[in-house]
């Protein structure tokens, strides 16, 4: 199967990455509980467009379906971030809107409100983010954030991303339509 510029749909690859305090791997459905605890937070619905509530068959949907739908596309995969002293999932990462043609993917993450302000956010997207870029040949990884929310900004900023400018009216959350900032992390980035 190709897409219109003559560039093979690709599957996306898989990952399994480590941290001192994480586990980053791909989503089975024995993580479905703790995904639907994750994704039905009051604050992750506040700031992701997930359905509300967020039942168990949603988050059955998310760790099955959904996950090998998005990763046979080529268009991205969903990931656990699993805390290796005690193998408990406690966040979610996801890639999307992969481009292959220009090597670039976003990647979207939420966290248990547990181990939110302990900077496990920004340990689990660093390492996906360069795993992304050193061992999967991805030359940008982007994410879009809603500019009220702060906590996600300085999980960008703390993971080395940078600030690229706002995307007027170019996304949704269950208040409505937002504006999205663009945030980055580059190849070059990596090489300093």
């Amino acid at each position: 199967m190709r897409t219109g510029i003559n560039t093979p749909v690709r599957r996306f690859p898989p990952l399994t990455v480590q941290t001192p305090r994480l586990l980053v791997r791909a989503l089975t459905l024995a993580d479905a509980p703790a995904v639907t605890a994750v994704f039905d937070d009051r604050q992750t619905r506040r700031w992701l467009p997930f359905p509300d509530p967020f039942t168990p068959d949603d988050a059955q949907q998310w760790c099955t379906d959904l996950a090998a739908d998005r990763r046979d596309s080529g268009d991205g995969d969903h990931y656990a971030v699993e805390r290796r002293e005690d193998g408990k999932l406690i966040g979610c990462l996801w890639a999307k809107r992969t481009d292959w043609a220009a090597q670039v993917t976003q990647v979207t993450y939420a966290m248990s409100p547990e181990v939110r302000g302990m900077g496990v956010a920004c340990e689990a997207l660093d390492a996906l983010s360069v795993a992304l870029v050193l061992e999967h040949g991805f030359h940008r990884v982007e994410l879009r954030i809603a500019p009220g929310n702060l906590a996600s900004r300085r999980v960008a900023e703390k993971a080395g991303f940078t600030y690229e400018g706002l995307l007027r009216n170019a996304g949704y959350v269950h208040g409505g339509r937002v504006d999205l900032e663009v945030w980055s992390l580059v190849a070059a980035d990596l090489k300093g």
